[in-house]
Order: structure tokens, then C-alpha cells, then sequence
């Protein structure tokens, strides 16, 4: 399992070792394609091996003329010959294709992540399946919690209430765009967040959550989401942080990452922006991670930590 909110935030580091698988992929492109000779271009007159034959007076008292293959401009400046210029068309060819083969090691170094610059159709985002969302979204949390919870889905136009609940609890299943703004993923339609707030969470987190999706299916874009949900809490459009404030995600069939298994059993506490240090977060064999998902539109931070069991009971991989 990846060490701290990396995980989270869909974003690795290439791997130090990729150098070498590299240079082994390149060099076998090259034994692939072959080695091509590559004949010098001469100057006129100049001579290349012995095999040349000299110029002078023949036996019959004439000048003897060598031919020369390589005619020039008539500036004078070396013109290659068809040979040169197919032999220079195939390197180009051979590093063209080491250098999609360096970005493709890069990308598996990566834990075969991906980044996606832009929103994608609005259809890869949604769930046509309704009761699908809906126990997707109860997966969040162990069943004693999320059996009396409100459950929200994603239509076109924004979150739209599926079943009221009874506690105080609310599940949703969020998409790429309540990733950190500054995260590759923050577009990718095959992120399925299974999440359940508790009351307080609910009260004063979802709220950005909704203003957030509302913005995203609008079409904005990821710096006008960012100040338009930061304007909003700077003029009290979005309610304050309340104390005590987390989430269960919990679900065995959430997607969360392009990375690794793309998943992984936890709890979110909220807080005011904090050092991490203050929770120990991604400190040597620290469980705690620090997610900044708020960064840069409200002073709230997401701490994160593992815990090893599904939202069914059954035993999950831990750090």
C-alpha cells in the first residue's frame, strides 16, 4: 500500500529504478529496428578509401574524370544523398518511439496513474443505475449506520435526494471533483468516492460538496470552482466548520484512485487548517495522512486513517 495521502490525492512520485528498464526498452527497440549504415558525405574531390580511383592524365592523354555521387548546391553546401536522408528519417522514427516508450514506463512507475486536464461527458460521471448508487453509497459505512441514513445521488444538474433518513447520517457517492484542486485525477470519471457524514460533517461539509458538483456539471472550470466555493465561504454562503465533524468510507467496491488497488478502507476527520504534525501525519509508520482537499477555497483539512475492515465486516488491507 502507498505511504501517506499520495494515495489519496491520486498523485506518485516515477520510481527512481525506472532508469533502467529504460535503457533496456530502448536498447531492444534498437536491436528491433536494426542499425543502419551511415554513409558519409564527402566534399568534392575528397577521397574516402583506396578503392577511389585517382584523377590525372589517362594513357590516352586525357584528363581522367572521377564521378562524383555526391552533387552539391550551388551554394556550394553539402546536398546529403537519398541514403543519408532515409538513414536520419529512421533515427528520428527509433527516438520518437523510445520517447513513447519512456512516458509509458513513466506512466507504470506511476502506479499507472493518469491525468486529466479536463471535465469529461457528463455521462461518464453518472450512475444510470439508481438503486446501484444508492447501495453503493450505503456501502460506506457498517450497516447499523448507514441503514437509516439520507442518501443523495448525482443527476445531471447536481445531487438530488434518493431516501430521507432518520439519524443525521448522509451518504453520497462523490466524484474526481471533490479531489484537491491541484490533483491529476480531479476530472477522472471512473472515481466512485462511497462516503457517509456524520451530523455535523453533513451539516457544514456537504454543503461545499453540493456547491461543488453543482459547479462541475455546470461546466466550470477547476480554478472557478476553487474561488467560487472560496467566495462563497469568505460572504457565509457556505456554513463553518463544526466541531466534531467526520466520515465513514468504508465501501469494498469504491474507486478512489487510478493507482494500485484504487482503494482503501478509512476514516476522514475534519478539521481547521492544522500542521499535520499536530495528528503525526505521514510521519515513519504513522497511520494518519493528511488530505488537503479544501486547500485554497476553505481553511478546513482532512485527516485521514486506515482502518482494516470493510464497511461488511470483512477484513481489508492496512498500512
Amino acid at each position: 500500500m502507498e505511504r501517506g495521502n499520495q494515495k489519496y490525492r491520486g498523485v506518485a512520485e516515477v520510481s527512481s529504478r525506472a532508469g533502467q528498464p529504460q535503457a533496456r526498452l530502448i536498447a531492444s527497440v534498437h536491436r528491433v529496428v536494426g542499425v543502419f549504415p551511415y554513409q558519409p558525405v564527402r566534399m568534392r574531390g575528397e577521397l574516402t578509401s583506396t578503392a577511389d580511383p585517382p584523377t590525372g592524365p589517362r594513357d590516352d592523354g586525357k584528363e581522367k574524370k572521377r564521378s562524383d555521387p555526391f552533387p552539391l548546391h550551388s551554394n556550394c553546401e553539402i546536398q546529403p544523398i537519398q541514403e543519408e536522408v532515409m538513414n536520419r528519417k529512421s533515427f528520428q522514427a527509433i527516438a520518437s518511439l523510445s520517447f513513447v516508450l519512456i512516458l509509458t514506463l513513466d506512466a507504470r512507475a506511476q502506479g499507472g496513474q493518469m491525468s486529466y486536464p479536463n471535465m469529461a461527458p457528463i455521462d461518464q460521471y453518472l450512475i444510470t443505475d439508481r438503486n446501484a448508487e444508492i447501495a453503493l453509497a450505503r456501502s460506506a459505512a457498517p450497516e447499523a449506520i448507514s441503514r437509516d441514513a439520507k442518501i443523495m445521488v448525482l443527476g445531471r444538474h447536481g445531487y438530488e435526494n434518493a431516501v430521507d433518513g432518520k439519524n443525521g447520517f448522509v451518504c453520497v457517492v462523490e466524484r474526481a471533483w471533490m479531489s484537491p484542486f491541484d490533483s491529476p485525477q480531479f476530472w477522472n470519471p471512473k472515481l466512485r468516492g462511497a462516503v457517509c457524514l456524520n451530523p455535523p460533517a453533513a451539516r457544514s461539509v456537504l454543503p461545499i460538496t453540493l456547491m461543488r458538483t453543482d459547479m462541475a456539471v455546470a461546466g466550470r472550470t477547476r480554478a472557478q470552482i476553487m474561488e467560487g466555493t472560496k467566495t462563497a465561504f469568505d460572504k457565509g454562503e457556505l456554513p463553518p466548520l463544526e466541531p466534531g465533524g467526520m466520515a465513514y468510507m468504508m465501501s469494498k467496491e469504491a474507486y478512489l484512485t487510478d493507482a494500485g488497488d484504487h482503494n482503501v478502507a478509512h476514516l476522514m476527520f475534519y478539521t481547521p487548517s492544522w500542521d499535520g504534525a499536530v495528528w503525526g501525519a505521514d510521519l515513519p509508520n504513522s497511520p494518519v495522512m493528511l488530505n488537503q482537499q479544501f486547500k485554497g477555497a476553505q481553511p478546513i483539512d482532512v485527516f485521514i486513517v486506515p482502518v482494516g475492515k470493510w464497511s461488511d465486516g470483512t477484513a481489508a488491507p492496512v498500512m
